[in-house]
């Protein structure tokens, strides 16, 4: 997984300067001042002198760290994506111990670091449409996330717990679009919409049923 978000990272500018400090205080000023506007307002009723004013700089010392709003966005989305791999950890390395709790425990991961960030993941999916590096860069995570579904199941197949079927790669490409598509429709209420306390375990019944067609899948 390493070496695809390096790849990714090296095929997806940011619109960025160049990295300060870590621990940055302005940065994280501005990263923080954005993601508490997204909760009130729309992505394109928030202006640079807006971030600038709540991380408590002028408009000259923001350009000294972001090239633009949209800059500012793109970091966020890096964030967000990374605490998500970050949470899913070792899961899928795991799988064959409890197939059915460890899929329920990555897709548990995912949804509750996104709707941690629920303003920063609406945003992105809003704007994807004509933002073209949000768009790349939401691409290089998903393909990132398909690889790695795409190795587990094809390691549940050789271990006899999945049955053969469509190819792997399609299968991880549908199931982790449906949870991209499914997740947005409940962190926005955008009827029809699965209710927030059911979506986790409908997710992990259809990622079961397709993956091994039933969803109480052996151990090993």
């Amino acid at each position: 997984m390493t070496s695809v978000r390096a790849a990714a990272a090296a095929a997806t500018p940011r619109g960025r300067r160049a990295a300060r400090s870590a621990g940055d205080h302005r940065e994280l000023a501005i990263l923080a001042t954005a993601e508490r506007l997204l909760e009130r307002r729309a992505f394109a009723d928030i202006s640079i002198d807006d971030l600038a004013r709540g991380a408590g700089i002028s408009r000259p010392t923001f350009y000294f760290y972001f090239a633009s709003k949209d800059a500012v966005l793109l970091t966020l989305l890096d964030r967000v994506t990374e605490e998500a791999d970050a949470a899913a950890g070792d899961v899928l390395d795991r799988l064959a111990e409890d197939p059915r709790a460890r899929w329920r425990e990555l897709i548990s991961r995912f949804h509750d670091t996104f709707r941690a960030h629920k303003p920063v993941t609406l945003a992105c999916a809003q704007v994807r449409g004509t933002n073209a590096e949000v768009r790349q860069l939401w691409a290089a995570v998903l393909e990132r996330w398909v690889r790695s579904a795409e190795t587990a199941i094809e390691a549940e197949r050789r271990r006899g717990a999945a049955p053969d079927g469509s190819p792997a790669r399609d299968l991880a490409i549908a199931l982790t679009s449906m949870n991209e598509r499914v997740m947005y429709a409940t962190f926005a209420a955008d009827s029809p919409a699965v209710a927030e306390p059911d979506v986790v375990d409908v997710l992990l019944d259809v990622w079961l049923s397709t993956i091994y067609r039933t969803t109480t899948p052996p151990p090993a």
